[in-house]
C-alpha cells in the first residue's frame, strides 16, 4: 500500500496511540475500543457469559463482527476457532504501539471481511530499551480484581543492522457474580414488570396430557443468584520480533505472537423440559400412570424442572493462539520497494462444560425407557433393570447425591482454526512526476495474495448425539482458499499550485478467485483536494465483498435459547395493538386459548440454527466525503467532519426468533419454521443461515484534536470523537420491508443503535505530572423487538436514557519510573435497565457500568 502522512489520506482513519490506550485504566483491548463511538454493539464482550466463550471481538458501525477485518501490522492473524473472530483478549496492550481504524470499506486492498472497515493493530518493533510494568485494580465493592504484569526488552546487534525484541504479558480479571449487583438480581422476565426469575424451578412442573397443571405450580427460580455477570479471564502472551538488514535491498524479518487464555463463566443449574430435534430421546418426559410412587395416578409430564442437584453450570474455556510471520523486504531498484511474507496462524480451543447432565442417564436413573426406541414422540415405560447399582431414583423426589452424580455429565468441545497466507507487495510512491507545472508524483502499488483458511469444531459425543440435557450441536468443518491480485494508483495531479496545495486522485482494485464462489472484483476511487494549507476536502466511493464464513456455510445443526415472547401468551397477545385480534385468531386455529395460555421458557424460545452451503457472498458499497481543518491561525488544532454511508446486500444471517413468530401470527408468513408440542408450547423455531436481505446505515463523524501550551511547563490537550447516526435500516427478506432501527435498542438480541455517541478526553500536563479526564456519552434509545417499537402497552419501561461515564487518570514520571493511578466510573453509575431476560441490562452496550466505581494503580520501570 502507498504510504500517506496523517490527515493526507482520503480514507477516514482514526489513530489511537499507546498513551491513549494506557490512560484509560483498562487492561482489555476490546473494552478500550468499545469507548470509541464508531465501535458497535454487535461484537462479543467479556459480559457475554452465556455463549461468549471468553473471547472479545470487535464490531464496527454496528455492521457485525464478521464484517470488520482485524490485522496486526497490516497482515491477517489467527482467529478464535470457537467465536470465529480475532480475540482481542489475546492482544496485550503493553506491546501495542498504536491502532489505526479505517472507518471505510477496504476489500479492494485488504480482501474479504473489510466491509465496515479495518482495525490495524501495530505492535512495537526495533526496540533497544526495556521495561517492566505492574498493575492492580479493584472495584469499590472489593470484587472484580484485575492484575497485570508486563515486560519487554530489545537489543540491537551488528552495528544496529539487526534487532531482537521480546515481550511477555500476564493479565488477570476476576469475574463478577450477578448476585453482587442489586440491579442485576432478581432478573425481570418480559417487559410487563410483573415476572421475575425463571419458570424452570427446582421443583418440577407436572402436567397431564392436555397441558393442565397437576398439583401446585412451583415458585419461579431466581437464576441471577447463581450466574456470573462478567467472565473471569486470565491471559498470558509471549511476543518475539527480529529483523536483520543485509543491505538496502534485503531485510529479513520475523515475529511470533503466542497467547494462552483461560476463561470461566457460570450460569444457573441446568433447566430441562425434554429433548429438541435432532435428538431422538423423548421430547417430553412423561411418567406413566403405573410408575411406582406416581402421586397423580395418571400419565404425568415433567413440563419443566431445574436440576439444582447438579450445581451451577460452569463453562471453562481454554484457548491457545499463535501467529508466525516471516518475510523479506527492501528496495528492488529506483524506489521500487517490495515486501514478500508468509503468515501461519493457528488456534486451538477447548470448551470444558461442567454440570450439564446426561438425558440418557437421567432416564436410566428413573428406570424409564422409550417404547419405540429412536422415536422422540414415543411413550415411556418403567423398567427398573435400567437403574444403576445404587437403585432407582424417583422423578417425583429430589435426586440423592449418588443419583445426581450418575445423571450429571461434563462435556468437552474441541475447535481448531488454521490460516496460511502468502503475500507479495510492490510499491513506488514516486514513479514519475506529472509532466506539467505543479504536477506531483505518480504512485503505484501492486500485490498478490494466496490465502487458505480451515476451521473445525467437534462437540462432545454426548452433545452431538442429543443425549445431553444441554443444547444439541453437530460437527462443523470446512475451509476455502483464495488467490488475489490488487493494484493502487495515486495521481498527485497538482502540488503547491494556486487553490491546489494538493490535489490527488486514487484508484484501487482487487480481483479475487475463490475455490468456493468463483471470481469477484472490487474497487475504490477517492479524491483528496487541499486548496490551502488550512483545509482539505476528501471523498471515497467503493465496493466490498464478504464470502460466508466456515461457520455460516458448514455449521452443524445447533440449538440455542433466544430471547423472544410467544405471541399466544396471555400476557403478550394484547401488546400487538390493532393486530391483537388477528394474533388471537391464529392462535385459536392451533387450539390455543390466549385468555388462559401461559408460555413456558421464561422469555426464551428454543431456536434451531445451522449452516447453509448454498449461501451467496455479501456485497456492499460505501461512500464517504468530508473535510479536515488545520487552520494556521490556531496552531495545533485539527478538526475533521465526515459523512459516511454503507449499503450491504445479500446479508448472511438468520432471522430473529421474535421476527419469525411475529410474521407468522400477524401476517401468516414463516409459520413453517415454528413447531409446537401437543399442549401448544413452542417446541422449536428454525432459523438457519440464509441470505436474508440487506443493511444500510449512514452517519457523521466529528473529530477534534487541540493542544494548547499555557506555559513552558504546562500543556492542555483536548480530543473529542463524535458519531451522529443518520440512519440504520435492515431488511429480512430480499425485496421486503425495511425496518427502521435508528435510535432503537433491540433489547432481545443485545444490539443498539444510539443516535449520538461521544468520547472526549482532556489532559493537563505539568512537567512530569499529568492528569487526564475522560468522558463518554451514549444517547437514549427506544426498545424494539425486531418488528416494532415497544409502547406503554408492553410495560412501564420501554426505553433507555442517555448515559454518561466519567473517568480520571493521574500520571507521574520520576527518573526511570512511571506511576499511574485512576478511577473509572467516578459517579458509580449503574447501567440502565433493559428487559433482556438475563442481566437486567445489556453488556454489549453498558458493560462499562457493570463493575461500578473502580480504582487502579500502576508502576513501570524503563531501562
Amino acid at each position: 500500500m502507498l504510504s500517506k502522512s496523517r490527515n493526507s489520506d482520503a480514507n477516514p482513519v482514526q489513530t489511537i496511540s499507546s498513551k491513549q490506550l494506557t490512560q484509560t485504566g483498562l487492561t482489555n483491548l476490546g473494552d478500550i475500543l468499545q469507548r470509541m463511538p464508531s465501535i458497535g454493539s454487535s461484537g462479543t464482550g467479556n459480559s457475554d457469559t452465556n455463549g461468549g466463550g471468553g473471547a472479545s471481538c470487535i464490531d464496527l458501525r454496528n455492521l457485525g463482527q464478521q464484517r470488520v477485518l482485524v490485522m496486526i501490522d497490516g497482515k491477517r492473524v489467527a482467529m478464535d476457532a470457537l467465536s470465529n473472530c480475532v480475540d482481542t483478549n489475546t492482544l496485550p496492550i503493553q506491546l501495542i504501539d498504536n491502532i489505526e481504524i479505517l472507518k471505510d470499506g477496504g476489500s479492494e486492498l485488504y480482501g474479504a471481511d473489510a466491509v465496515s472497515g479495518v482495525v490495524n493493530i501495530k505492535l512495537r518493533h526495533n526496540l533497544n530499551t526495556g521495561g517492566v510494568t505492574i498493575r492492580g485494580g479493584i472495584t469499590g465493592r472489593g470484587d472484580g480484581k484485575t492484575g497485570m504484569l508486563s515486560a519487554y526488552k530489545g537489543w540491537n546487534f551488528d552495528h544496529e543492522r539487526g534487532n531482537i525484541t521480546v515481550g511477555a504479558t500476564y493479565n488477570t480479571t476476576e469475574g463478577l457474580m450477578q448476585r453482587s449487583r442489586s440491579w442485576a438480581n432478581p432478573v425481570q422476565i418480559g417487559t410487563s414488570g410483573k415476572r421475575f426469575g425463571s419458570g424452570y424451578s427446582s421443583q418440577p412442573l407436572w402436567q397431564d396430557n392436555n397441558g393442565n397443571t397437576l398439583g401446585s405450580t412451583p415458585s419461579r427460580y431466581q437464576f441471577g443468584q447463581d450466574s456470573m455477570l462478567t467472565n473471569s479471564v486470565n491471559t498470558g502472551t509471549l511476543y518475539g520480533d527480529a529483523h536483520y538488514d543485509f543491505n538496502r535491498h534485503a531485510t529479513l524479518y520475523s515475529n511470533v505472537l503466542y497467547s494462552h487464555r483461560d476463561s470461566l463463566s457460570q450460569l444457573a443449574p441446568m433447566p430441562f423440559y425434554g429433548s429438541i430435534p435432532p435428538s431422538t430421546l423423548p421430547s417430553n418426559l412423561t411418567v406413566p400412570g403405573n410408575y411406582p410412587g406416581n402421586p397423580f395416578g395418571q400419565d404425568a409430564t415433567m413440563a419443566s424442572r431445574r436440576f439444582t442437584e447438579f450445581g451451577p453450570r460452569r463453562f471453562e474455556n481454554s484457548s491457545d493462539t499463535y501467529t508466525v510471520k516471516s518475510g523479506l523486504k527492501g528496495e528492488i531498484i529506483d524506489h521500487w520497494m517490495y515486501d514478500a511474507s508468509f503468515t501461519y496462524g493457528w488456534n486451538q480451543n477447548l470448551e470444558h462444560d461442567l454440570n450439564i447432565g446426561s438425558y440418557t442417564n437421567l432416564l436410566n436413573g428413573y428406570g424409564l425407557q422409550q417404547v419405540q426406541r429412536g422415536n422422540a414422540n414415543s411413550a415411556l415405560a418403567y423398567n427398573p433393570s435400567l437403574c444403576p447399582s445404587s437403585g432407582c431414583a424417583s422423578p417425583f423426589h429430589p435426586l440423592s447425591g449418588k443419583a445426581a452424580a450418575y445423571a450429571n455429565a461434563t462435556t468437552n468441545t474441541h475447535s481448531y482454526y488454521q490460516l496460511r497466507d502468502w503475500n507479495l507487495r510492490i510499491h513506488n510512491s514516486r514513479v514519475v512526476t506529472m509532466p506539467w507545472e505543479h504536477g506531483g508524483a505518480l504512485g503505484i502499488a501492486l500485490g498478490m495474495e494466496h490465502r487458505g483458511e480451515h476451521l473445525s469444531s467437534t462437540p462432545d459425543p454426548l452433545i452431538s448425539s442429543g443425549q445431553s440435557m444441554t443444547n444439541s450441536v453437530q460437527y462443523t468443518g470446512g475451509g476455502f482458499n483464495v488467490t488475489e491480485g490488487y493494484a493502487e494508483t495515486s495521481f498527485n495531479l497538482l502540488h503547491n499550485a494556486f487553490l491546489a496545495k494538493d490535489l490527488t486522485v486514487d484508484a484501487q482494485g482487487r480481483v479475487s478467485a475463490y475455490n468456493t464462489f468463483g471470481t469477484t472484483k472490487n474497487w475504490k476511487a477517492s479524491i483528496n483536494w487541499m486548496p490551502t494549507r488550512d483545509v482539505r476536502f476528501r471523498g471515497t466511493i467503493g465496493t466490498s465483498y464478504r464470502q460466508p464464513s466456515v461457520y455460516e456455510l458448514y455449521q452443524g445443526q445447533n440449538l440455542s435459547y433466544n430471547q423472544a415472547n410467544d405471541p399466544c401468551d396471555m400476557g403478550a397477545v394484547g401488546t400487538y395493538g390493532a393486530q391483537s385480534a388477528v394474533v388471537a385468531s391464529r392462535c385459536a386455529q392451533q387450539k390455543i386459548n390466549t385468555k388462559t395460555f401461559t408460555a413456558q421458557g421464561s422469555g426464551q424460545v428454543p431456536t434451531l440454527g445451522g449452516g447453509n452451503n448454498k449461501l451467496n457472498p455479501e456485497t456492499s458499497r460505501t461512500y464517504t466525503f468530508g473535510a479536515v481543518f488545520t487552520p494556521r491561525w490556531i496552531p495545533r488544532l485539527s478538526l475533521s467532519a465526515e459523512f459516511w454511508h454503507t449499503t450491504v446486500s445479500n446479508t448472511v444471517g438468520s432471522l430473529p426468533t421474535q421476527y419469525i413468530l411475529d410474521q407468522c401470527y400477524t401476517a401468516g408468513k414463516e409459520c413453517g419454521l415454528i413447531q409446537r408440542n401437543g399442549v401448544g408450547q413452542l417446541q422449536q423455531v428454525t432459523a438457519n443461515n440464509m441470505n436474508i436481505g440487506g443493511l444500510r446505515t449512514s452517519g457523521v463523524d466529528l473529530d477534534l484534536n487541540y493542544s494548547l501550551p499555557l506555559t513552558p511547563d504546562d500543556v492542555v490537550t483536548v480530543e473529542n470523537n463524535i458519531q451522529q447516526l443518520v440512519s440504520y435500516q435492515q431488511q429480512y427478506t430480499p425485496g421486503g420491508q425495511w425496518y427502521n432501527y435508528y435510535g432503537r435498542l433491540l433489547y432481545q438480541n443485545g444490539q443498539g443503535m444510539p443516535t449520538f455517541r461521544d468520547y472526549a478526553t482532556a489532559t493537563w500536563r505539568h512537567k512530569n505530572f499529568s492528569i487526564t479526564y475522560m468522558m463518554q456519552y451514549m444517547g437514549g434509545m427506544t426498545w424494539n423487538n425486531s418488528t416494532r417499537d415497544l409502547t406503554s402497552a408492553d410495560g412501564p419501561r420501554h426505553s433507555t436514557p442517555g448515559m454518561f461515564e466519567h473517568d480520571i487518570t493521574l500520571n507521574y514520571r520520576w527518573k526511570k519510573w512511571n506511576f499511574q493511578g485512576g478511577i473509572t466510573n467516578i459517579a458509580n453509575k449503574r447501567p440502565p435497565f433493559v428487559a433482556d431476560g438475563g442481566q437486567n441490562s445489556l453488556g454489549s452496550l453498558y458493560s462499562n457500568f457493570y463493575a461500578g466505581r473502580s480504582f487502579y494503580l500502576q508502576a513501570g520501570l524503563a531501562f
